[in-house]
């Protein structure tokens, strides 16, 4: 299992804002998530209503299987205080603060709007895009995000 911890406040360094009282679980694999909760195969070729409500747990999970790849790369989340938005995963980077998202754009951008991060990154079925202050990279690119980021963060020191 992989323990994500909650940050209380999205600065650096990240660590020392560690809310040891609420975390997330992860399994070390996807398929060990599938079968802990009984997903049969007929769920999934199906599209099962039961899955549309879970696949968001599912999809979260492979991603933390690609951010748990990155050497020395501690993964966080954020909630606000009052539970009204959450940011999936948090990584410091670089020197840098990195939103990751999975789907969703609205709580993106209200972390984006109260905390300006260098790079805000959403990761989704939509292909490659870059907008003025979101990077959508999709799901099956999530092996690339190490090499995303540098290359962002480059091109917004050094614009082209």
């Amino acid at each position: 299992m992989h323990k994500v911890n909650r940050i209380s406040k999205p600065v650096i360094p990240l660590k020392a804002y560690e809310d040891f009282g609420a975390f997330k679980l992860f399994l070390v694999d996807i398929g060990l998530l599938g079968a802990v909760v009984d997903i049969d195969v007929k769920t999934l070729l199906d599209g099962n209503i039961l899955f549309e409500e879970f696949k968001g747990a599912l999809t979260e999970q492979f991603v933390m299987q690609q951010l748990i790849t990155f050497k020395e790369k501690f993964t966080y989340y954020w909630s606000a205080e009052n539970a009204t938005a959450e940011i999936d995963f948090l990584i410091q980077f670089s020197g840098k603060i990195i939103p990751v998202e999975v789907k969703a754009e609205e709580n993106l951008k209200v972390f984006h709007q109260k905390y300006n991060p260098a790079l805000t990154i959403r990761t989704s079925m939509s292909d490659f895009r870059r907008e003025e202050w979101l990077v959508n990279l999709p799901l099956y690119a999530l092996s690339e995000l190490a090499t995303i980021i540098i290359e962002q963060l480059r091109e917004r020191t050094f614009p082209k």
